[in-house]
């Protein structure tokens, strides 16, 4: 059912009444763009589909794939690697099945893909567990994140795009909105990021209702050897540890440890310019961190709170984050000044956004003007 609403809502964040055709070229143009120039990477990126799933390389090496089966109820990358290679993500569950070994693993959550985005109320709708491992959700009704179309592809030199559109869709077949998923691929000999934004947009006959709850957003489940401990979880603000980051707001969460004999780790950073930042973050020690910024209540542990939010219809509401995955611990990669240069590329671009959409406006107008004499 969908949620509750309780006293003292949190306060609507303003958001922009685009037309797709507008919201898709800017998120890429301007956000992914004035990224590049602002710290240009120097290894090849390429894009190569294999019917439905994409693969992508960094300097030669592999780094992801990108998975938009039919038959899965969501799209997700897996494996994630680091520039040395190391794989820093869980290796399953491999399409939908969950390999004989691990069935009985402590904290196994099976939906928990590598790295995914879904939320788990969408007009009472569960977009974040899936219905072929019910056993892990409390929920009943489970929506799919269902392909459309690749709309970009494309590598270079420096970096690769892409951006495909997903419908999310009610166990009856209804259409709840559009959500289109775009990534920037680059890196150099230390680092491997991917720069993500999530549009979503209520363009199928009514609002759409996201609810509060703990389950969401955007998240990364990591391999065993980075669970805490002996892995180490830390947020912008120096809290550490699973008590001390989850349910609570930061600019960033990073986990970091040594896998295979590689001292690593992998942030997720919440754009400055992305819905509620700095968002909340569903953060365990056992290999999940999720940003999620609708879970208030369950995360404040405040019956009088209500992260529930309303995306009025005909508009979009748009989440950007950055996955950065570092080769050394949390100080060694001095993640928190990445996180710095990253925030000041997205407040670049923020105003190159605002500038472009002044432009478009005034020319609607004009046009407006005219047709009017």
């Amino acid at each position: 059912m969908p949620t509750t609403r309780h006293r003292s809502p949190v306060p609507a964040p303003k958001t922009e009444a685009l037309p797709m055709r507008l919201v898709l070229p800017l998120l890429l143009t301007c956000t992914f763009v004035i990224s590049s120039s602002a710290h240009a990477a120097d290894e090849m990126v390429r894009l190569t589909r294999q019917g439905t799933h994409i693969n992508v390389s960094i300097g030669g090496r592999p780094f992801t794939t990108y998975y938009f089966d039919p038959a899965i109820a969501k799209p997700y990358f897996m494996p994630l690697r680091s520039a040395e290679g190391t794989i820093i993500t869980r290796g399953f569950p491999i399409g939908n099945r969950v390999p004989a070994a691990h069935l009985h693993d402590r904290d196994l959550e099976p939906h928990q893909r590598p790295m995914y985005f879904g939320h788990g109320d969408i007009d009472g709708i569960d977009f974040w567990g899936e219905a072929v491992f019910p056993k892990w959700s409390d929920d009943s009704v489970f929506g799919r994140t269902v392909f459309v179309r690749v709309e970009e592809m494309q590598g270079g030199p420096e970096s690769g795009t892409l951006r495909a559109l997903f419908h999310l869709v009610a166990p009856g077949g209804r259409v709840v909105a559009d959500e289109t998923q775009s990534f920037r691929f680059w890196g150099d000999p230390r680092i491997r990021i991917i720069d993500c934004a999530f549009a979503i947009t209520a363009n199928h006959g009514a609002p759409v209702v996201f609810g509060d709850t703990k389950e969401g957003t955007f998240a990364l489940r990591l391999t065993k050897a980075l669970n805490v401990p002996p892995g180490h979880l830390v947020n912008s603000n120096g809290a550490v540890g699973e008590k001390g980051v989850w349910g609570k707001r930061a600019e960033l969460v990073d986990y970091y440890g040594k896998v295979d004999g590689e001292e690593l780790g992998v942030a997720i950073f919440d754009s400055p310019k992305s819905f509620r930042h700095p968002t909340y973050w569903h953060a365990r020690g056992y290999g999940l961190f999720a940003a999620n910024p609708f879970g208030i209540r369950e995360f404040t542990r405040d019956p009088k709170r209500d992260g529930s939010w309303t995306l009025k219809m005909g508009k979009s509401v748009v989440f950007r984050y950055r996955v950065f995955v570092h080769h050394g611990d949390y100080q060694q990669a001095h993640v928190a000044e990445a996180y710095q240069r990253y925030a000041q590329q997205q407040e670049a671009a923020g105003s190159y956004e605002a500038a472009l959409l002044s432009g478009q406006r005034r020319k609607r107008c004009r046009l407006s003007q005219r047709n009017r004499k």
